[in-house]
């Protein structure tokens, strides 16, 4: 450890902006768990587009208890997120806040991904143990991981499917529409799956997940929507005993978390048929630390990192990868598997991820 010169004089100015810093952050933070619970209580969904209402009023319209309500609105009204007026007592939220907040506004509802900071704050004293003691926390610990997996998911992927995803590999459409075999790895709850089962009924999909509370969503989805083209079973992919079967293969988000990722890749590629695709979506940023200092959301993919993608890896006895292992890693370790020549696209509708597409040869 290096000496620390603690006779050297205080820069008070930064001493004071980091103080204002701080303090700014505990705010903010605080707001990130109360826009979880405006999403999740429907509280954003019942004040949008409605005019100047009471807390009672508020509370009756989302079927809530009233002190709550008026607590919560105490966060948002002093967080600047809602309006108040003293007069009469009465809170609006302003229309173009709620643009960003309610249902209505999907796949752009920015309160869909506060909930992380609750789901990840549920586990931080078993994170305190594995700092101390090293090994990882498992998928099992996380309460409400998958339901707000999907409903990210619904967000950056199944909303953007047709427009912006699948057109990023030339003719794969049309294949589905004619009848391909389909193999979604990480699958989650089965939204992906299932919204394009129901797109595309001459084509068969499949979806593995270790988990086996996802698969069981997954499976019950299936069965909601009537698809009968569209099954899931509880796999690890690191074991896959398939060789050629799938025209395409998905994998959304969940490479980098993975126990073995190089034998999932090498695995996918070994699964494709020759000429099939696989189409990877994955964090965009760098392998290096030193080109993410500027990244948009660069404290939070750390921390989401520390606090779930590294520790469910690390649980495994894997590799734990993370979050941020990056651009210039994850085209390496592609190219390894066997994918020589792979297309990487950024989409407009999701600064927060790149989306790779290549082809076996």
């Amino acid at each position: 450890m290096t000496e620390t010169n603690t006779s050297a004089p205080l820069d008070e100015a930064k001493v004071e902006a980091f103080a204002e810093r701080f303090i700014g952050a505990l705010n903010e933070s605080s707001l990130m768990m109360m826009f979880s619970i405006g999403h999740r209580t429907g509280l954003f969904d019942a004040l949008d587009g409605v005019d100047w209402s009471t807390s009672a009023q508020i509370a009756k319209a989302a079927g809530l208890d009233e002190r709550y309500v008026r607590e919560w609105l105490g966060a948002m009204v002093t967080g600047k997120v809602i309006d108040y007026r003293a007069g009469d007592a009465s809170y609006r939220l302003p229309a173009e806040h709620a643009r960003w907040l309610t249902r209505r506004a999907a796949p752009e509802n920015l309160a869909v991904t506060a909930q992380w900071i609750s789901v990840l704050g549920c586990v931080e004293s078993k994170i305190v143990e594995v700092f101390k003691n090293g090994g990882g926390v498992s998928y099992e610990c996380f309460e409400r991981f998958h339901e707000a997996m999907a409903e990210e998911s619904a967000q950056t992927v199944v909303a953007a499917l047709h427009d912006h995803i699948l057109p990023l590999s030339k003719g794969l459409e049309q294949q589905l529409e004619q009848g391909a075999t389909v193999l979604d790895v990480g699958c989650g709850s089965g939204r992906a799956a299932c919204a394009l089962a129901k797109a595309f009924p001459a084509s068969a999909f499949v979806g593995y997940d270790l988990c086996g509370e996802a698969i069981a969503a997954a499976n019950a989805l299936a069965r909601e929507q009537g698809l009968t083209n569209a099954s899931f079973r509880t796999q690890d992919i690191t074991h896959l005993d398939e060789s050629d079967r799938y025209d395409l293969v998905t994998a959304f988000d969940i490479v980098h978390d993975q126990k073995d990722p190089e034998t999932v890749l090498a695995n996918i590629h070994k699964v494709l048929k020759p000429g099939g695709t696989f189409l990877m979506q994955d964090i965009a940023g760098s392998s290096y630390l030193e080109k993410n200092v500027e990244h948009p959301i660069g404290p939070f993919g750390y921390t989401i990192s520390t606090m779930h993608c590294m520790t469910v890896s690390l649980a495994q006895g894997g590799a734990g990868l993370g979050t941020m292992w990056g651009e210039e890693l994850a085209e390496d370790m592609v190219k390894k598997a066997g994918f020589t020549e792979l297309a990487k696209h950024k989409l407009e509708h999701d600064f927060i991820n790149v989306y790779y597409v290549m082809t076996k040869p």
